[in-house]
């Protein structure tokens, strides 16, 4: 799952088990709390160098950040 408001509610719900966040949000503002968020909830997070890598993770241009909700045992 992808974006923001999104990956915020699951890491609240505790449905997330692992959170990607690209470096080069602009306005850092827009995430700079998420990795409190994450730690507070015993959530593991990750930062990429840019928001390009996790758009072609999701099939988008560009996106924020992103939330891993299942592995699928097979990968």
């Amino acid at each position: 799952k992808f974006g923001l408001n999104q990956v915020t509610s699951l890491v609240e719900d505790g449905k997330a088990q692992l959170v990607v966040i690209a470096a080069d949000v602009d306005p850092i503002e827009l995430v700079c709390w998420l990795p409190a968020l994450c730690k507070a909830k015993d959530v593991p997070f990750c930062i990429v160098k840019s928001q390009a890598v996790l758009g072609k993770f999701v099939g988008l241009k560009r996106s924020t950040c992103l939330a891993v909700t299942s592995v699928d045992n097979k990968d």
